[in-house]
């Protein structure tokens, strides 16, 4: 299972890349697992206000529909568009292509909440079923 370093993490298996107030959101490798063959991606449009810990859209597979809740808070400023088309993208590349949302950050001492690499890492061993 990858969990590369460069990321925070919440408990609910979304991580976050930021680059100054900007930050990428996706799912984990973990959960992309968990989930199976991802089949549809709902988002929220550009402009949408996220709000940390708030659902912000689903991810549907095979199994399930599992609901999306947002690691920071701040404006939506891009969706990834290729996961219309392309929602497979999130198994096969989840920390690359297969990003969900470009968030420009609101309050970035919420950073301070999520989890590092090995926070996560530790989650996961003590959490997952």
């Amino acid at each position: 299972m990858d969990i590369p370093k460069n990321l925070k993490y919440n408990t609910e298996h979304i991580w976050v890349k930021v680059n100054r107030d900007n930050a990428i959101i996706g799912i984990t490798d973990y959960a992309q697992d968990q989930l199976g063959d991802i089949i549809y991606v709902d988002l929220p449009e550009a402009g949408y206000e996220l709000e940390q810990n708030e659902s912000f859209g689903t991810i549907e597979s095979a199994k399930s529909v599992s609901e999306l809740y947002a690691p920071v808070t701040g404006h939506v400023i891009r969706i990834n568009e290729s996961l219309k088309d392309e929602p497979e993208l999130v198994n096969e590349e989840p920390y690359d292509n297969g990003w969900l949302l470009a968030v420009k950050l609101t309050n970035e001492d919420e950073l301070d909440n999520l989890m590092d690499s090995s926070g996560y890492e530790d989650y996961l061993k003590n959490n997952a079923s």
